[in-house]
């Protein structure tokens, strides 16, 4: 099964993400912000990334642009729930710089899953 890179500073929504994932069966690893997924990702290569975009240390943008560049084949699920700015904004920043696709927060485990199950599908 696929193995996943969650990135996201909030710890109960980065739990819950990953709980969803693995009851899909994905091998799911989680970092707490850009500088630690960076890390992560060169020592553990994921099929798929989930980055958050307003996180400390390293924001998502910076992040889905340095991921691009070591890998520009990597997929990349970008999600926001928009801080200081509207959330599409963002998301249509990101899907600029290399995200596969974006996803607003909130959203559903079905809408969550659908995305994953859909951007690791298409080659």
């Amino acid at each position: 099964m696929a193995h996943i890179l969650i990135i996201e500073d909030d710890r109960l929504l980065r739990q819950t993400l990953r709980c969803t994932l693995e009851q899909l069966g994905y091998d799911v690893t989680e970092a707490c912000n850009g500088k630690e997924g960076l890390a992560l990702q060169q020592t553990a290569i994921c099929d798929l990334v989930i980055a958050d975009i307003i996180m400390p240390e390293i924001d998502g943008i910076k992040t889905i642009i340095e991921l691009k560049r070591q890998s520009p084949a990597l997929k990349i699920i970008a999600m926001s729930g928009g801080g200081m700015g509207k959330a599409a904004d963002y998301l249509s920043m990101a899907r600029v710089l290399g995200a596969t696709r974006t996803l607003a927060k909130p959203f559903s485990a079905q809408e969550l899953s659908a995305l994953v199950s859909e951007t690791l599908q298409n080659k």
